[in-house]
């Protein structure tokens, strides 16, 4: 897939995987995100190889990052999305979620998947809603995965 990348001001955001700082976006994923507290450093290297990578950098220093998991024809699962929180307020999450949603792979989809406890406003903005039928909504969800992964490792 080609890259794309679309500069304003003094932000970028990228999709070239090899602009990412693993580091940076682990840290946040395991120590700062509340939504995967633990991760271990491969399992996001692991998650990003097998994703649509959204980097989101402020004078080359990354600040920012989302995934899309997709088969790029039907389904579209929008995760870990994050900006620190001294870029806040500044309409970075907009531009990413535009760049995000006008991405040439990802038009036509038939559904779209987010699990946020966070700025519904933003995701609404895009068309995002609460489940219209949860009733026919299933998961197999486990919250401490990381736990186990971590003390195996010790």
């Amino acid at each position: 897939m080609q890259n794309i990348e679309t500069r304003f001001g003094e932000y970028l955001i990228s999709t070239d995987k090899n602009k990412l700082d693993l580091n940076a976006i682990h840290d946040f994923l395991s120590n700062h995100s509340g939504w995967s507290d633990g991760i271990p450093l491969e399992k996001v290297k692991i998650s990003i190889d097998n994703s649509l990578n959204f980097g989101i950098y402020h004078k080359e220093n990354q600040i920012g990052f989302a995934r899309i998991i997709s088969d790029f024809s039907t389904i579209a699962y929008l995760g870990d999305v994050y900006l620190l929180n001294k870029h806040r307020g500044n309409g970075i999450s907009k531009k990413l979620m535009d760049f995000i949603m006008e991405h040439p792979n990802l038009q036509g989809l038939r559904r779209w998947i987010l699990l946020t406890s966070t700025a519904d406003w933003l995701y609404e903005k895009y068309g995002f809603v609460k489940i219209p039928h949860p009733e026919i909504y299933m998961e197999l969800y486990n919250p401490k995965v990381y736990e186990k992964i971590n003390n195996n490792c010790s």
